[in-house]
């Protein structure tokens, strides 16, 4: 096989593939708006229902009137097979042709032709009523005596004499043997009475005898011209009416169409603006409720503001991680700085106090290692883990606030303590499945947050007990207190009220809150302020409880215990 031959079947197909995939496209690739498509649909829709209409209508109609014809054929067939051709007046003559439509049936069939034929189907005598201008009559077929006996009286259709004419109706019947004299055929042309001698009957014995025939045929054809001009002018007011209403629809359907995508404009200005940067944008609901394009709106609004959360939410995490990132590396670049500081003046000879120094290198390094370490568990906190893994058991929160009020007392011996319940009156229990070093942990950063905010000697209160069925663990201060911006931030990481303390003087790295919260967290609890400027800060942690386990009640042998609050 050559190249060209095996080329061929690779192009095979190719356009009938490019053919059907133009459906696929549809009316969108022809560039039209929504507007246009649903103003095309409905006006092609609107075309087919009235062409099918019109066409119903028109088979409808033509079925009538040939029904019609057909009934008035079927007797004067009938009539004239009884009739001797002589006995049919010629129509040559004004009276001939009065007379034949006296017949019955001819006040429809205005055009009628009557042929005689003879059994072996020749023409023995014919007329017609046929206007000028329409020839001679019908192009008959061969009709002898057994072809007529096979139609049976049905009518049948046949053309006109020349092309373009319209066809005619013919009913074929048998001659009846016999037939009625000439005198006696027919309404006698002035209406009255067919003979005046003929009352008492005696003319009908004494005339000319009844004429037989043993075969033969007659043939009555009419001709449709009245049916195909009612068809035509019925075609034509359904012509124009279907132009007439494709014209208003298509006016009309403009502009209502154009009236119920106003809301969709709506949507695309809306979202217009929110690529330009305005996620506050909503969709107006300018349609009724309910509707397909109320409900679009509603779930557009829905999505739009889950969009502005996101964005917000993502912006403002964004902008903590560039805190984050700013505030961890003055962290650790100021301990690491004093590091390299005491090793180059250590190098160069210049400390005449070397002991000194080394404790002071000692002293930031094991800052940075706690800095580091506080950073590694918060981070393995947010991954819902820690480093050893939290090993949780029953515990009671009593044995904490016991410990932390001693611990407190030990720091500060001028500091008036009061251990409590959570909101006065005696501490009770609080039983907890947890992990007891992590919440000890809590409990000394809270305790060392309010030594280090109050002046000495302020009274702090350590509550402890239920509330609900959760266990509360309370750590309150009458010391300065917080605004309403400082305390929306105090958990957040190296977020510190006075930044411009000196570490030397305590600070810390403010990671000690960020601890709590991501512990307390990780319990399945959470920890609450409630501060305000001159009036303290009460950290307030609700732990879920549990059924109280086997641990011995705390020894509590201070008597600050039975204080109220401070």
């Amino acid at each position: 096989m050559t190249e060209k031959g095996a080329a061929a079947p690779a192009d095979s197909g190719g356009p009938a593939r490019r053919l059907r995939g133009l459906p696929a496209r549809g009316l969108s690739s022809m560039g039209l708006s929504l507007r246009g498509r649903l103003l095309l649909i409905t006006t092609a829709l609107l075309v087919a229902g009235l062409v099918v209409s019109s066409t119903v209508a028109i088979a409808a109609l033509r079925s009538h009137l040939v029904s019609r014809v057909d009934r008035q054929l079927k007797p004067l067939a009938a009539l004239l097979a009884r009739v001797a051709p002589e006995a049919v007046p010629p129509t040559s003559q004004e009276s001939g042709r009065a007379a034949l439509r006296m017949l019955p049936g001819m006040d429809i069939l205005d055009q009628v032709h009557i042929v005689y034929l003879a059994p072996d189907g020749t023409s023995q005598y014919q007329t017609s009523l046929v206007a000028r201008g329409q020839g001679q009559g019908p192009r008959l077929p061969a009709l002898d005596a057994g072809v007529v006996a096979q139609l049976g009286g049905r009518p049948f259709d046949v053309p006109g004499p020349s092309s373009g004419a319209p066809n005619w109706r013919v009913v074929a019947v048998p001659r009846a043997a016999q037939q009625s004299p000439p005198n006696r055929a027919l309404p006698p042309e002035d209406g009255g009475a067919e003979d005046g001698s003929a009352e008492d009957g005696s003319a009908e014995d004494g005339g000319a005898e009844d004429r037989s025939t043993e075969s033969g045929s007659v043939v009555v054809a009419a001709s449709m011209e009245g049916v195909r001009s009612t068809l035509t002018r019925l075609a034509l007011v359904c012509l124009v009416t279907l132009i007439v209403l494709i014209a208003l629809l298509a006016v009309i359907g403009w502009f209502a169409i154009g009236r119920g995508l106003r809301p969709l404009r709506g949507i695309e200005e809306t979202a217009a603006a929110i690529a330009g940067g305005d996620l506050s944008r909503r969709v107006p609901d300018l349609a009724a409720p309910g509707t397909e394009v109320s409900r679009l709106s509603a779930a557009l609004n829905g999505m739009l503001g889950q969009l502005e959360s996101a964005f917000t939410s993502r912006e403002a995490s964004e902008a903590r991680m560039r805190r984050f990132v700013a505030d961890a590396s003055h962290e650790l670049r100021t301990p690491l700085f004093g590091i390299k500081g005491f090793s180059e003046l250590h190098r160069m000879g210049g400390l005449p106090d070397v002991d000194r120094a080394m404790r002071r290198i000692e002293s930031e390094a094991g800052r940075l290692a706690r800095l580091i370490e506080d950073l590694l568990l918060l981070a393995r906190l947010d991954e819902g883990e820690s480093a050893p893994p939290m090993e949780l058991a029953p515990m009671d929160l009593r044995t904490l606030a016991v410990d932390a009020h001693h611990d407190l007392q030990a720091l500060d011996p001028a500091r008036r303590i009061a251990l409590t319940g959570p909101d006065g009156g005696l501490p009770g229990k609080a039983p907890v499945h947890g992990d007891e070093a992590r919440l000890r942990q809590v409990t000394a950063n809270l305790v060392g947050n309010a030594v280090a905010h109050t002046p000495p000697g302020t009274p702090v209160r350590i509550g402890v007990g239920m509330a609900g069925d959760e266990a509360v663990l309370v750590i309150e201060d009458t010391g300065p207190g917080m605004t309403a911006e400082q305390a929306a931030r105090v958990f957040d990481r190296f977020y510190r009220v006075e930044d411009s303390r000196s570490r030397a003087a305590g600070g810390g790295a403010g990671l000690g809150l960020a601890i709590v919260s991501s512990i307390v967290t990780a319990h399945g609890g959470r920890v609450d302020l409630r501060t305000a400027p001159g009036r303290g800060a009460a950290f307030r942690v609700a732990l879920p409880a549990v059924p109280d386990p086997a641990v011995p009640d705390p020894a509590i042998s201070d008597p600050a215990v039975s204080d109220s609050a401070p």
